[in-house]
Protein backbone atom coordinates (compact mmCIF):
# COMPACT_ATOMS: atom_id res chain seq x y z
CA UNK A 1 0.00 0.00 0.00
CA UNK A 2 1.23 4.04 -0.24
CA UNK A 3 2.18 5.79 2.87
CA UNK A 4 4.28 8.34 4.15
CA UNK A 5 6.84 7.13 6.95
CA UNK A 6 9.04 9.13 9.00
CA UNK A 7 12.72 7.36 9.52
CA UNK A 8 14.47 10.30 11.14
CA UNK A 9 14.64 14.22 11.92
CA UNK A 10 14.11 15.60 8.49
CA UNK A 11 13.38 11.79 6.78
CA UNK A 12 9.90 11.69 5.51
CA UNK A 13 9.46 9.42 2.55
CA UNK A 14 6.43 8.54 0.18
CA UNK A 15 6.34 4.74 0.03
CA UNK A 16 5.01 1.70 -1.26
CA UNK A 17 4.92 -0.48 2.02
CA UNK A 18 3.12 -4.40 3.41
CA UNK A 19 -0.34 -3.44 3.84
CA UNK A 20 -0.94 -3.83 8.10
CA UNK A 21 -1.92 -6.27 10.12
CA UNK A 22 -5.16 -8.04 10.58
CA UNK A 23 -6.75 -6.75 13.79
CA UNK A 24 -5.72 -8.67 16.33
CA UNK A 25 -8.13 -8.81 19.73
CA UNK A 26 -9.40 -5.45 20.63
CA UNK A 27 -8.36 -3.76 17.27
CA UNK A 28 -9.49 -2.55 14.06
CA UNK A 29 -8.57 -1.83 10.73
CA UNK A 30 -9.80 1.19 8.53
CA UNK A 31 -9.22 2.41 5.10
CA UNK A 32 -7.95 5.73 5.65
CA UNK A 33 -10.07 8.40 3.57
CA UNK A 34 -8.58 11.65 4.91
CA UNK A 35 -5.96 12.78 7.35
CA UNK A 36 -4.74 16.13 8.45
CA UNK A 37 -1.00 17.41 8.93
CA UNK A 38 -0.30 19.11 12.49
CA UNK A 39 1.79 21.27 13.57
CA UNK A 40 3.15 18.42 15.68
CA UNK A 41 3.76 16.57 12.87
CA UNK A 42 5.66 18.87 11.47
CA UNK A 43 7.90 19.26 15.18
CA UNK A 44 8.46 15.68 15.27
CA UNK A 45 9.64 15.63 11.58
CA UNK A 46 12.32 18.96 12.13
CA UNK A 47 13.61 17.81 15.76
CA UNK A 48 12.90 14.32 15.98
CA UNK A 49 11.67 15.09 19.65
CA UNK A 50 8.56 12.11 19.49
CA UNK A 51 10.22 9.66 17.70
CA UNK A 52 10.16 6.34 19.60
CA UNK A 53 10.49 4.08 16.78
CA UNK A 54 11.15 4.66 13.25
CA UNK A 55 10.47 3.96 10.55
CA UNK A 56 7.09 4.67 11.48
CA UNK A 57 3.92 5.53 9.63
CA UNK A 58 3.37 9.27 10.26
CA UNK A 59 -0.20 10.93 11.24
CA UNK A 60 -2.95 11.12 13.96
CA UNK A 61 -5.42 13.06 12.74
CA UNK A 62 -7.26 10.90 10.05
CA UNK A 63 -10.90 9.42 9.30
CA UNK A 64 -11.63 5.87 7.60
CA UNK A 65 -14.14 3.33 7.22
CA UNK A 66 -13.89 0.03 9.04
CA UNK A 67 -12.90 -3.08 7.12
CA UNK A 68 -12.04 -5.55 9.70
CA UNK A 69 -12.92 -6.07 13.79
CA UNK A 70 -10.61 -8.04 15.90
CA UNK A 71 -12.54 -9.98 19.07
CA UNK A 72 -14.35 -8.41 21.25
CA UNK A 73 -14.63 -5.09 18.99
CA UNK A 74 -18.80 -4.68 18.88
CA UNK A 75 -18.98 -0.60 18.86
CA UNK A 76 -18.80 -0.23 14.98
CA UNK A 77 -19.11 -2.16 12.42
CA UNK A 78 -17.29 -3.12 9.18
CA UNK A 79 -18.47 -0.30 6.44
CA UNK A 80 -18.56 2.15 8.83
CA UNK A 81 -17.06 5.73 8.33
CA UNK A 82 -15.20 6.08 12.25
CA UNK A 83 -13.51 9.61 13.85
CA UNK A 84 -10.05 8.66 15.43
CA UNK A 85 -8.87 9.60 19.13
CA UNK A 86 -5.25 10.48 18.12
CA UNK A 87 -3.97 9.20 21.87
CA UNK A 88 -2.84 5.85 22.75
CA UNK A 89 -3.29 5.14 26.59
CA UNK A 90 -2.75 2.83 28.95
CA UNK A 91 -6.07 2.33 30.69
CA UNK A 92 -4.63 1.21 33.33
CA UNK A 93 -2.72 3.98 35.04
CA UNK A 94 -4.28 6.23 37.82
CA UNK A 95 -4.73 9.28 35.88
CA UNK A 96 -6.53 6.83 33.01
CA UNK A 97 -8.70 5.07 35.39
CA UNK A 98 -9.67 8.82 36.84
CA UNK A 99 -10.93 9.35 33.26
CA UNK A 100 -8.23 12.04 32.69
CA UNK A 101 -6.21 10.06 29.74
CA UNK A 102 -4.83 13.54 28.40
CA UNK A 103 -2.35 12.66 30.89
CA UNK A 104 -1.84 9.05 30.83
CA UNK A 105 1.38 7.81 32.64
CA UNK A 106 2.31 6.03 29.24
CA UNK A 107 0.77 8.35 26.96
CA UNK A 108 1.81 8.05 23.09
CA UNK A 109 0.05 8.99 19.91
CA UNK A 110 -0.84 7.20 16.84
CA UNK A 111 1.43 7.67 13.93
CA UNK A 112 4.65 7.92 16.69
CA UNK A 113 4.33 4.72 19.03
CA UNK A 114 2.47 2.79 16.32
CA UNK A 115 2.16 3.46 12.73
CA UNK A 116 -0.61 6.31 12.11
CA UNK A 117 -3.04 7.51 9.54
CA UNK A 118 -0.63 8.56 6.25
CA UNK A 119 -1.33 5.56 4.66
CA UNK A 120 -4.03 3.76 2.61
CA UNK A 121 -4.79 1.61 5.80
CA UNK A 122 -4.27 1.42 9.38
CA UNK A 123 -4.92 -1.18 12.13
CA UNK A 124 -5.57 0.56 15.52
CA UNK A 125 -7.28 -0.35 19.11
CA UNK A 126 -10.71 -0.04 18.67
CA UNK A 127 -11.25 2.57 21.52
CA UNK A 128 -9.53 4.48 19.35
CA UNK A 129 -12.49 4.77 16.99
CA UNK A 130 -15.90 6.21 17.22
CA UNK A 131 -18.78 6.20 15.16
CA UNK A 132 -18.56 9.40 12.33
CA UNK A 133 -21.88 11.67 11.86
CA UNK A 134 -24.17 11.08 9.14
CA UNK A 135 -23.36 13.30 6.14
CA UNK A 136 -20.33 15.13 7.05
CA UNK A 137 -17.58 15.42 4.53
CA UNK A 138 -14.50 13.50 5.27
CA UNK A 139 -12.50 16.56 4.97
CA UNK A 140 -13.99 17.52 8.15
CA UNK A 141 -14.05 14.50 9.99
CA UNK A 142 -10.02 14.34 9.66
CA UNK A 143 -10.12 17.74 11.47
CA UNK A 144 -12.21 16.48 15.18
CA UNK A 145 -8.83 15.82 16.54
CA UNK A 146 -7.63 19.56 16.45
CA UNK A 147 -11.21 20.74 17.16
CA UNK A 148 -10.98 18.73 20.21
CA UNK A 149 -7.69 20.11 21.45
CA UNK A 150 -8.89 23.99 20.86
CA UNK A 151 -12.57 23.14 22.60
CA UNK A 152 -10.14 21.51 25.49
CA UNK A 153 -7.88 24.96 25.54
CA UNK A 154 -10.99 27.03 25.90
CA UNK A 155 -12.50 24.74 28.47
CA UNK A 156 -9.30 25.05 30.47
CA UNK A 157 -9.38 28.44 30.53
CA UNK A 158 -13.18 28.61 31.34
CA UNK A 159 -13.48 32.24 31.06
CA UNK A 160 -16.82 33.60 31.75
CA UNK A 161 -19.87 33.65 29.59
CA UNK A 162 -19.01 37.12 26.81
CA UNK A 163 -15.87 37.73 27.93
CA UNK A 164 -12.90 38.33 25.21
CA UNK A 165 -10.87 35.85 24.98
CA UNK A 166 -6.60 36.87 23.30
CA UNK A 167 -5.21 34.41 21.31
CA UNK A 168 -1.69 33.95 20.41
CA UNK A 169 -0.90 32.65 17.19
CA UNK A 170 -2.80 31.88 13.98
CA UNK A 171 -2.08 28.44 13.16
CA UNK A 172 -4.51 25.53 12.84
CA UNK A 173 -5.14 25.37 16.92
CA UNK A 174 -4.91 29.34 17.07
CA UNK A 175 -7.21 29.15 14.35
CA UNK A 176 -10.21 26.65 15.05
CA UNK A 177 -10.06 28.29 19.22
CA UNK A 178 -10.75 31.48 17.56
CA UNK A 179 -13.57 29.67 15.39
CA UNK A 180 -15.16 27.59 18.49
CA UNK A 181 -14.71 30.99 20.94
CA UNK A 182 -16.83 33.04 18.46
CA UNK A 183 -19.11 31.02 18.12
CA UNK A 184 -19.87 30.56 21.90
CA UNK A 185 -20.13 34.47 21.88
CA UNK A 186 -16.75 35.06 23.05
CA UNK A 187 -15.06 38.75 21.54
CA UNK A 188 -11.74 37.22 20.53
CA UNK A 189 -8.33 39.15 19.58
CA UNK A 190 -5.82 37.72 17.93
CA UNK A 191 -2.05 38.08 17.73
CA UNK A 192 -0.45 36.86 14.58
CA UNK A 193 2.70 37.73 12.45
CA UNK A 194 1.84 36.36 9.08
CA UNK A 195 -0.51 38.74 7.93
CA UNK A 196 -2.33 36.39 5.40
CA UNK A 197 -2.91 33.77 8.12
CA UNK A 198 -4.46 36.96 10.78
CA UNK A 199 -6.66 38.15 7.85
CA UNK A 200 -8.32 34.81 7.19
CA UNK A 201 -8.43 33.88 11.21
CA UNK A 202 -10.44 37.46 11.28
CA UNK A 203 -12.81 37.31 8.45
CA UNK A 204 -13.93 33.45 9.16
CA UNK A 205 -14.14 34.19 12.86
CA UNK A 206 -14.86 37.55 13.54
CA UNK A 207 -11.81 38.35 15.45
CA UNK A 208 -10.36 41.66 15.94
CA UNK A 209 -6.20 41.29 14.81
CA UNK A 210 -3.67 43.11 17.38
CA UNK A 211 -0.26 43.39 18.14
CA UNK A 212 1.75 42.26 21.27
CA UNK A 213 2.63 45.59 21.78
CA UNK A 214 -0.34 47.99 21.49
CA UNK A 215 -2.86 45.02 23.36
CA UNK A 216 -4.95 46.57 25.17
CA UNK A 217 -5.65 45.60 28.77
CA UNK A 218 -7.32 41.73 29.04
CA UNK A 219 -7.84 38.96 31.73
CA UNK A 220 -8.25 35.94 29.56
CA UNK A 221 -5.74 34.72 26.80
CA UNK A 222 -4.73 31.38 25.53
CA UNK A 223 -1.25 30.66 23.75
CA UNK A 224 -0.87 28.67 20.84
CA UNK A 225 2.66 29.58 19.63
CA UNK A 226 4.40 27.59 22.43
CA UNK A 227 7.36 30.88 21.63
CA UNK A 228 8.98 32.39 25.23
CA UNK A 229 9.02 35.75 24.02
CA UNK A 230 5.06 35.77 23.10
CA UNK A 231 4.05 33.96 26.78
CA UNK A 232 6.57 36.25 28.27
CA UNK A 233 5.21 39.06 26.39
CA UNK A 234 1.63 38.05 27.80
CA UNK A 235 2.54 37.69 30.83
CA UNK A 236 3.76 41.04 30.84
CA UNK A 237 0.73 42.74 29.90
CA UNK A 238 -2.40 40.44 31.42
CA UNK A 239 -4.35 42.03 33.77
CA UNK A 240 -4.00 40.73 37.47
CA UNK A 241 -6.20 38.01 38.51
CA UNK A 242 -6.05 36.69 35.28
CA UNK A 243 -5.79 33.37 33.46
CA UNK A 244 -3.49 32.61 30.91
CA UNK A 245 -3.96 28.89 28.91
CA UNK A 246 -0.87 27.45 27.06
CA UNK A 247 -1.39 24.74 24.75
CA UNK A 248 1.32 25.22 22.03
CA UNK A 249 4.57 23.40 22.27
CA UNK A 250 7.82 25.00 22.01
CA UNK A 251 11.57 24.63 23.15
CA UNK A 252 11.64 23.64 26.91
CA UNK A 253 13.15 27.14 28.63
CA UNK A 254 12.52 29.27 31.60
CA UNK A 255 9.45 31.75 30.16
CA UNK A 256 8.37 33.19 33.79
CA UNK A 257 8.97 34.87 36.69
CA UNK A 258 6.57 32.52 39.56
CA UNK A 259 6.86 35.93 42.35
CA UNK A 260 5.05 37.37 39.09
CA UNK A 261 2.29 34.68 39.49
CA UNK A 262 1.88 35.15 42.72
CA UNK A 263 1.74 38.76 43.55
CA UNK A 264 -0.36 39.20 40.06
CA UNK A 265 -2.63 36.16 41.50
CA UNK A 266 -2.37 35.32 37.38
CA UNK A 267 -3.71 31.30 36.72
CA UNK A 268 -1.74 29.66 34.10
CA UNK A 269 -2.93 26.52 32.56
CA UNK A 270 -1.72 24.05 30.94
CA UNK A 271 -3.71 22.16 27.73
CA UNK A 272 -2.72 18.90 26.70
CA UNK A 273 -4.82 17.62 24.09
CA UNK A 274 -8.15 16.78 24.96
CA UNK A 275 -10.80 14.56 27.59
CA UNK A 276 -14.29 14.40 26.62
CA UNK A 277 -14.34 16.85 24.30
CA UNK A 278 -13.55 14.70 21.56
CA UNK A 279 -16.92 13.50 21.72
CA UNK A 280 -18.39 16.23 21.58
CA UNK A 281 -16.92 17.66 18.49
CA UNK A 282 -18.54 15.38 15.82
CA UNK A 283 -22.02 17.12 16.19
CA UNK A 284 -20.56 20.38 15.52
CA UNK A 285 -19.18 19.54 12.29
CA UNK A 286 -22.30 20.32 10.12
CA UNK A 287 -22.56 23.91 11.81
CA UNK A 288 -18.71 24.56 11.14
CA UNK A 289 -18.44 23.58 7.49
CA UNK A 290 -17.98 26.35 5.80
CA UNK A 291 -15.34 27.37 7.75
CA UNK A 292 -13.61 24.60 8.14
CA UNK A 293 -13.46 24.67 4.00
CA UNK A 294 -12.11 28.48 4.26
CA UNK A 295 -9.35 27.07 6.59
CA UNK A 296 -8.22 24.41 4.38
CA UNK A 297 -5.14 25.03 2.51
CA UNK A 298 -4.84 22.47 0.02
CA UNK A 299 -6.01 18.26 -0.43
CA UNK A 300 -3.12 16.60 -1.56
CA UNK A 301 -2.64 13.09 -2.09
CA UNK A 302 0.00 10.97 -0.26
CA UNK A 303 2.89 11.19 -2.62
CA UNK A 304 2.88 15.07 -1.92
CA UNK A 305 3.23 15.36 1.51
CA UNK A 306 7.02 14.92 1.59
CA UNK A 307 6.80 18.47 -0.38
CA UNK A 308 3.69 19.58 1.78
CA UNK A 309 6.10 19.23 5.08
CA UNK A 310 8.86 21.53 3.65
CA UNK A 311 6.37 24.27 2.45
CA UNK A 312 4.29 24.70 6.02
CA UNK A 313 7.31 25.05 7.67
CA UNK A 314 9.34 27.69 5.48
CA UNK A 315 5.97 29.47 5.93
CA UNK A 316 4.66 29.70 2.06
CA UNK A 317 2.01 27.75 2.22
CA UNK A 318 -1.52 29.54 2.16
CA UNK A 319 -4.74 28.62 4.50
CA UNK A 320 -4.32 26.94 7.98
CA UNK A 321 -4.94 23.31 7.14
CA UNK A 322 -3.54 20.72 4.55
CA UNK A 323 -5.87 17.97 4.14
CA UNK A 324 -4.68 14.45 2.53
CA UNK A 325 -6.37 12.28 0.36
CA UNK A 326 -5.30 8.63 1.19
CA UNK A 327 -7.87 6.59 -0.80
CA UNK A 328 -7.05 9.28 -3.69
CA UNK A 329 -10.55 10.43 -4.63
CA UNK A 330 -12.84 11.13 -1.41
CA UNK A 331 -12.95 14.82 -0.29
Amino acid sequence: MRAVRLHAARDLRFETVEAPLPPGPGEVTLAVTAAGICGSDLHNYATGAWISRAPSVAGHEFTGIVTALGAGVEHVSPGQRVIVDSRHVCGECPACREGDAQVCENLGFLGEIIDGGFAEAVTLPGRNVVAAPEGVADRHLAMVEPLAVALHALRRLDAPEGAEIVIAGCGPIGGFTALLATRMGHPVRVIERNDARAALVAEVTGAVRTDLETLPRFRHAIDTTGHAAVIGGLLERIAGCSRLALVGIGAPREVLDPVQLVEREITLLGCHAYAGEFLEIGPMLPGLAEALDAFTAACIRLEEVPAAYEALLSGSATGLKTIILCDGDRA
